[in-house]
């Protein structure tokens, strides 16, 4: 299914969306906690701190960081990978989906009520 939106439309489901995640009582996530997060939620794994690092064009402290926050929110957790311990894995929790699955309830609810 293809989605047509113009730029104003497109600014304005941002908008509704951005407006909305600030008042809802769920935590703040930046950007790029944002970005990390649905990386991990929509596409397939392994996740690993050195690919989303990669991926994502930042260090591994950035990820870091980021995985620490949205660890003690429950979102996501890491686990070392025993086949190679210097990797470490970045694992999905239900907190987490649950999470994810609320976001895409969110947009697509916001994207219905756009002017047309």
């Amino acid at each position: 299914m293809s989605v047509e939106l113009r730029a104003s439309q497109a600014l304005r489901l941002l908008h509704d969306f951005t407006f909305e995640l600030v008042h809802d009582r769920a935590p703040d996530l930046s950007l790029r906690q944002l970005a990390v997060l649905l990386t991990v939620y929509l596409e397939s794994p392994p996740h690993t701190v050195r690919g989303l690092a990669a991926k994502l064009k930042v260090t591994k402290p950035v990820i870091t960081r980021a995985l620490d926050s949205m660890g003690r929110l429950e979102l996501l957790t890491r686990r070392r990978d025993p086949a190679d311990r210097r990797n470490v894995v970045v694992q999905r929790t239900v907190k987490g989906a649950l999470y994810v699955e609320r976001l895409g309830d969110l947009v697509a609810a916001k994207a219905r009520n756009l002017p047309r």
